[in-house]
């Protein structure tokens, strides 16, 4: 008993010199509230450097391989890379073009980081959620991935194609409310969303049979999804350059036809620059009809995305969902501009 007391203190003590002189250096080189955060926080971790040892064996190496990995692409890589546009047939950017990358990487790694570790059994679904919060088209690509290799979890992963573009309207909707409320979509726009996600509640409930749930929680192999991230850089690319030779045709204006053109790619920057008034000569009616019809062009966008991944067969379900989502938004534009 004395010799285990013994070394306790003895590792206490080191810490607390360890601490000291950490706190003499950082006083040193940092302004006095900086060294006291940065001393406090090294106090804490050496107080509880057992429980983090305990949680580093538990943690395989595959694992901090994976996470190298993503700091790697995040981290070292896109700061590199050029930001203005090296071609001009299109106006994308090397550094967008790797963003396109790691929006897919980073929607599959946090998917599989919220499956293994906080949700396992509802790790779809809160994936979906989250990650259509940063990019509904990104989770689509890597759940229809998914849904194609893993056709046991498959009505779970339909599911969640159709409710990551639920929350997808969301998302627009906290733009138009926060930049131009007047636009008026608050109605179209929440009723698109629940939509949505009743249509993916309703299948997602079919699929819980007794033995889903257990293969369902599986997480995915391959955390980072890379050739599914360079395959959607390589559409990104493909898409941007019509979409340019699109816009450049003489008699191809029209703010609607530029909003069924945007569609096909990111349609937050356009969703915004209308919210915020980036075209002030624009009446809200026009605004708000081009808006949906990103919208609903996106949603088709994202139906051809899980086809060309998954198969036929296995997108029947979230393509005829997506597709529904379209008509929706599309006749809700008709409404508006034939009402007015």
């Amino acid at each position: 008993m004395d010799v285990g007391r013994t070394a306790q203190c003895r590792a206490h003590g080191a810490d607390l010199q360890l601490a000291g002189l950490f706190a003499r250096t950082c006083g040193a080189v940092l302004t006095a509230l900086v060294a006291v955060g940065v001393t406090v926080t090294a106090v804490l971790l050496l107080t509880a450097r057992a429980k983090l040892h305990d949680f580093a064996r538990r943690i395989e190496l595959g694992e901090i391989v994976t996470a190298g990995k993503f700091l790697i692409l995040t981290g070292l890589m896109l700061p590199l890379l050029p930001n203005e546009p090296v071609t001009r047939f299109t106006e994308i950017t090397p550094h967008q073009v790797w963003l396109a990358v790691l929006a897919v990487c980073t929607v599959s790694y946090a998917s599989y980081l919220l499956q293994r570790y906080v949700a396992p059994a509802g790790g779809v679904l809160w994936s979906a959620v989250l990650c259509g919060l940063y990019s509904s088209t990104a989770a689509t690509v890597v759940l229809a991935r998914r849904a194609g290799a893993e056709p046991v979890a498959l009505r779970q992963l339909q599911s969640g194609i159709i409710l990551a573009t639920s929350v997808m309207y969301l998302r627009l909707l906290t733009i138009v409310a926060v930049f131009n409320w007047p636009l008026g979509l608050t109605p179209t726009l929440v009723l698109l969303s629940a939509f949505g996600a009743i249509v993916a509640g309703l299948w997602y409930r079919r699929a819980h049979g007794p033995a889903s749930p257990a293969a369902a929680s599986e997480p995915p192999s391959n955390p980072l999804e890379l050739s599914t991230a360079f395959v959607f850089a390589a559409l990104f690319i493909a898409i941007s350059l019509a979409s340019t030779w699109v816009k450049s045709r003489p008699g191809s204006g029209g703010i609607e036809l530029l909003a069924a053109v945007v569609g096909v790619s990111d349609i937050d920057p356009f969703v915004l620059s209308l919210a915020r008034g980036g075209a002030p000569v624009l009446p809200v009616l026009v605004g708000a009809v081009a808006i949906l019809i990103a919208a609903a062009s996106n949603n088709l966008l994202k139906a051809a995305y899980t086809v060309s991944v998954a198969g036929i067969r296995v997108s029947m379900v979230p393509v005829a969902g997506l597709s529904l989502l379209a008509a929706g938004g599309l006749a809700a534009a008709f409404w508006i501009r034939s009402s007015h």
